[in-house]
Parts: C-alpha cells; sequence; structure tokens
C-alpha cells in the first residue's frame, strides 16, 4: 500500500492496521526541514505504539535521526540505500513486532488466570486448592497461621483474607515481629501513656488498637518473648489489653492472623513458644509450599513479573529467550517468589537487547550454564547465535552489531544471508 503525502499515509494506515510503516520526512519540494514527517510520526504512533515505524529519508542528518527515534522511529535510514540492509531492518523490526504482541498477549492470558484469587499468579494445583480453602476461611473471624519459607507470599495472603473477609472496611495493619527491639515490642503493640517510662512524653496508640474492627498481621510471630507471648495470650482470651504504664483496660475486636518461616511446632517443643498461645493462633494453618515444588508456576510468574516490571520501567523488550525460560526453571529458588520478582526486574533494567537472555538474568551459575551453551555448539551454530544476538542488542542496527562483533558491516551482512531465521 502506498500514501503520496503525510494525510493520506496517516488515513491508510488508520484504515488498514498494516504491520509497519516505512515513511520519508519530507513531502514538499520547497523544503528540506523534516517537519512534516516528524508531525506525521507523532500521530502514527498516537495509533498503534508498538507498530514498527521505518524513516527513509535522502535529508538525513544527525539532529533529523536523533528527533526521528525521540518520535517514536525504529530505525533511520538514509538514501541512497542498500537493498540488503533495508531488508534486514525490516525483516528484523517485523520480527520483534510480532514477538511483543505475542508476548503482550501471553501476559493478558496470565492476568486472567489470577482473577479469582487477585494478586497470586499461579496454575498450580496445589496453590489452588490452598487459594480455595482460604477463601472459606476469610469469610470467618477465625484466627489463622500462615506457614512457608521467605518469599512465599504469606503478607500477601494475609492481606487477601482481609480483604475477602466481613471486615474489609476495616484496617489492615501489618507488625513485624521480627524488626521490633524486644524492649519497645509491648509499647508498639499495646501503645503506652505518657510517662510509662523515660522517653514516653505523650501518649502513644499501639497496633493492637489500631486494628480495632479489621486485622492485625503478626508477621515471624515465632520472633515473640516468652514474656510477650504471655501478654498476648490475654488479649486473644479477654479480648482487651492494658497501655503500658496504665491499668484501664482497653476493648479490641479485631482478626488475628499471624505468619512464621520457622519451624514453630520445634519452638514449642523445645519450651521456646506457648504451646497454649500456639494453639490460640493455630484455629486454621494455611501452609504456602516453596516455589521449587510449585514448577509448573515459575514461567507463569516470569512473565507477569516481567510485564510488570516492563511497564513500570518503560522497556520495550519482547519477553524471554528460550535458554533464560530453561534457566529459570532449573534454578532452585532459596528466596522463592520474591527472589524470581527481584531477578526478573533486575534482568529488565540490565538487558541490553529486545528480550532477556540468559546472561541477562545473573543466576547463580549463570556464567557457567551460558558457557556451557557454547560448549554445546558448532561452530556455524555459536557464530550464527552471536550475529543473532547483537543484531538483537542493537535493535536490528547492523551498523551498530557489526561494530560490536568487531566485523566490517559487509562481512555482517554476509553471515545474516549465511544464517536466515
Amino acid at each position: 500500500m502506498l500514501a503520496t503525502g503525510p494525510e493520506e499515509a496517516f488515513l491508510l494506515t488508520q484504515r488498514t492496521q498494516p504491520d509497519l510503516v516505512v515513511l520519508d520526512l519530507n513531502y514538499r519540494t520547497d523544503t528540506t526541514s523534516g517537519a512534516e514527517g516528524l508531525e506525521l510520526l507523532s500521530r502514527l504512533r498516537t495509533l498503534d505504539p508498538d507498530r514498527p515505524l521505518v524513516v527513509l529519508t535522502g535529508w538525513g542528518t544527525a539532529e533529523l535521526a536523533v528527533e526521528a527515534m525521540k518520535r517514536g522511529a525504529q530505525d533511520f535510514l538514509e538514501k541512497p540505500w542498500d537493498n540488503a540492509r533495508v531488508l534486514a531492518v525490516l525483516k528484523n523490526q517485523m520480527e520483534l513486532s510480532r514477538a511483543r504482541r505475542k508476548n503482550q498477549k501471553l501476559v493478558a492470558q496470565n492476568r486472567a488466570l489470577v482473577e479469582p484469587f487477585s494478586g497470586f499468579v499461579t496454575r498450580s494445583e496445589t496453590m489452588q486448592g490452598i487459594l480455595h480453602e482460604a477463601e472459606r476461611v476469610a469469610a470467618s473471624d477465625a484466627a489463622v497461621l500462615i506457614t512457608g519459607e521467605s518469599g512465599t507470599g504469606k503478607g500477601l495472603l494475609a492481606r487477601w483474607l482481609h480483604e475477602h473477609s466481613p471486615r474489609v472496611g476495616g484496617p489492615f495493619i501489618p507488625v513485624n515481629l521480627g524488626g521490633l527491639v524486644e524492649s519497645l515490642m509491648e509499647s508498639e503493640l499495646f501503645g503506652h501513656v505518657r510517662g510509662a517510662f523515660t522517653d514516653a512524653r505523650g501518649e502513644r496508640i499501639g497496633r493492637f488498637e489500631l486494628a480495632n474492627q479489621g486485622t492485625l498481621f503478626l508477621d515471624e510471630i515465632a520472633n515473640l518473648s516468652l514474656s510477650s507471648q504471655a501478654s498476648l495470650l490475654h488479649v486473644l482470651e479477654e479480648g482487651a489489653f492494658e497501655r503500658v504504664g496504665s491499668s484501664r483496660p482497653v476493648a479490641v475486636d479485631a482478626r488475628f492472623v499471624a505468619a512464621t518461616n520457622a519451624d514453630i511446632r520445634a519452638a514449642v517443643k523445645d519450651g521456646r513458644f506457648r504451646a497454649d498461645l500456639f494453639y490460640r493462633l493455630n484455629t486454621i494453618e494455611i501452609h504456602l509450599p516453596p516455589l521449587r515444588e510449585r514448577g509448573e508456576d515459575v514461567a507463569l510468574l516470569a512473565h507477569h513479573y516481567f510485564g510488570e516490571a516492563a511497564r513500570r520501567h518503560g522497556k520495550h523488550l519482547t519477553g524471554f529467550s528460550p535458554n533464560a525460560l530453561q534457566a529459570l526453571a532449573r534454578y532452585d529458588w532459596p528466596g522463592n517468589v520474591r527472589e524470581l520478582a527481584h531477578v526478573v526486574e533486575r534482568a529488565v533494567l540490565l538487558a541490553e537487547g529486545d528480550r532477556i537472555e540468559l546472561y541477562d538474568l545473573r543466576l547463580a551459575g549463570g556464567a557457567m550454564e551460558a558457557s556451557r551453551e557454547f560448549d554445546a555448539m558448532t561452530l556455524e551454530q555459536a557464530e550464527r547465535c552471536l550475529v543473532r544476538r547483537a543484531l538483537e542488542r542493537c535493535r536490528g542496527d547492523a551498523d551498530a552489531a557489526a561494530r560490536q562483533l568487531g566485523i566490517s558491516r559487509s562481512a555482517f551482512y554476509r553471515r545474516l544471508a549465511k544464517y536466515p531465521k
């Protein structure tokens, strides 16, 4: 499809929705400013931010090229053109565009899988069963103890229980007991009155009081000292507490959700945790499995966090290479879902090409994995891989890819022709 002017080109693109647009910047014989073409670029970008736009002009300057790229051009080619280069650029831009759209479709499908349990991304039958159990528990006021390794999503589940309970209109108050100084523990939980201790210059409302009519989430409950455990048990049984330095009881109506990554039963057996408090907190126990036991969720979660990170940081990436996905699937994930989210976000920020490669993940043993990848290749396969990766890292710019590989542009094009996709 051809158009001879900016308005005709815009209307034709709007009507036919092509996969790629090649445009000039000058449409009048009395100017070489490129203003009409730049304006057309901006308008075409509003129609579809992901459609490749390639500029082909006979009036190229560095300033014009920079401005064109700012307005959304994926590449800037000057006349007279080299047929091989034009075809290579257009082919690569089309492939990158298709990959981006494919990844967007996958992210949308992943999001659809999540909707019944907002915030949780899973296709694991084990996790689905746990979430269905949580759904039944959420409607009650029963105390819940969530167990599982660090990074498995205990805090996320605690908040989900609150948001799907009759107390959703009340506050959700989290408190990390592992991060509190022992001497200030009871003041933090129950509050204090003025003059209760040296630095108590005013009255303080504690977390229990703040959680009234809502949910109090006690994270890292196993870190609570025996004396604080006794105070907590009293509140759970009586529904009231006293601020530090006061003898006046304060009634509290809150739902209690606790969590721990420790072996709390071993702590009870060893006398480090009160058995009566354990049973009071453990009306319902929900155990979240580690990510290594949810292998089918790794790729799903990776794509989910990839989509979030790419949008947050404005990175236009197409997804993961097959080698990167294989490495994610093989990794043991000692930090569980939290570690996976951090690894993916870091890879999104560090990726130089148009997709996340194995070496972008920076996983333990990643360099060795990359080395093994090439060890298993023939010389021809390794050369093809290097050529294609260089082109991806340089976003289809063959000149830049050739410079990165230390070869001439003509030698690079010969290799592109030799190794078609």
